[in-house]
């Protein structure tokens, strides 16, 4: 990955949504040579998808909470069995596999802390996998929009 990718991928985390003719000047490139970039970003898998940020508030999920989960008997079956159970719920907005005490981290968006309750108690302690699992309120969220240093590590 050349300065010119490294540029590509610093604005298109900036802005997935800038026109290749701005992109093109950005970078200083002509567009057909920043469109061909782009696309091999892709195609490497440097670029996974173009995504919108959407605000959980404005959806209804004021109350965020990081729900960290054990399973047992630990199985690769049960855990790409309870993985892919957890991605279907509605609640979940993005599951982690954790190595350590707990299995997963769910980061999970729900209206209140009642339907966090309810989250928890309906959807989570009945499931006879889950041996434990522990919750924590999410006061704030922020994360970085751009990767600064895209310089790829040896390793």
């Amino acid at each position: 990955m050349d300065r010119t990718d490294r540029l590509i991928l610093e604005a298109l985390q900036r802005d997935a949504r800038i026109p290749m003719r701005d992109l093109a000047e950005l970078v200083g490139a002509a567009p057909s040579t920043c469109s061909e970039r782009v696309r091999r970003l892709e195609a490497r898998g440097l670029i996974t998808g173009f995504h919108a940020a959407v605000d959980f508030n404005a959806l209804g999920r004021a109350v965020e909470a990081m729900v960290f989960v054990q399973v047992r008997p630990l199985s690769r079956q049960l855990i790409d069995q309870f993985h892919a159970d957890a991605l279907a719920m509605t609640e979940v907005i993005a599951i982690f596999g954790l190595a350590g005490g707990d299995d997963f981290l769910l980061h999970v968006g729900v209206r209140d802390v009642p339907a966090l309750h309810a989250f928890l108690v309906d959807s989570l302690s009945n499931r006879r996998e889950i041996v434990q699992f522990r919750s924590s309120i999410v006061y704030r969220h922020d994360h970085k929009k751009a990767l600064e240093d895209l310089t790829p590590t040896d390793g």
